[in-house]
């Protein structure tokens, strides 16, 4: 599983491409999962992130899937009619303690 750091605007957007890229190389598996859950600053710029990296999974033969993407960050990509494109992971089931 890929992070996506805490701030993701059009300032970081190369960095972090290069960075997820190089994780995207290392990945063993079917499935690509990106979490989105320490994503607290960002704007359009990462949603171009996350396409391109769903981009390179698709060309290596891989699933993609973006866990706890920030509800702005999903509304913002319902915006821009792009929110099918973002597959995202089912939440983890909390186990039921009794």
């Amino acid at each position: 599983m890929l992070l996506l750091p805490a701030t993701l605007t059009a300032r970081e957007a190369n960095d972090t491409l290069r960075m997820l890229q190089q994780g995207l190389r290392a990945q063993t598996g079917d499935t690509l999962l990106v979490d989105a859950s320490g994503l607290q600053h960002f704007d359009s710029a990462a949603l171009a992130v996350l396409l391109e990296c769903q981009r390179l999974a698709s060309a290596w033969g891989k699933r993609f899937e973006v866990r706890q993407l920030p509800t702005q960050l999903a509304n913002l990509a319902g915006l821009y009619g792009i929110d099918e494109l973002l597959p995202l992971a089912a939440a983890p089931e909390v186990p039921v303690v009794a």
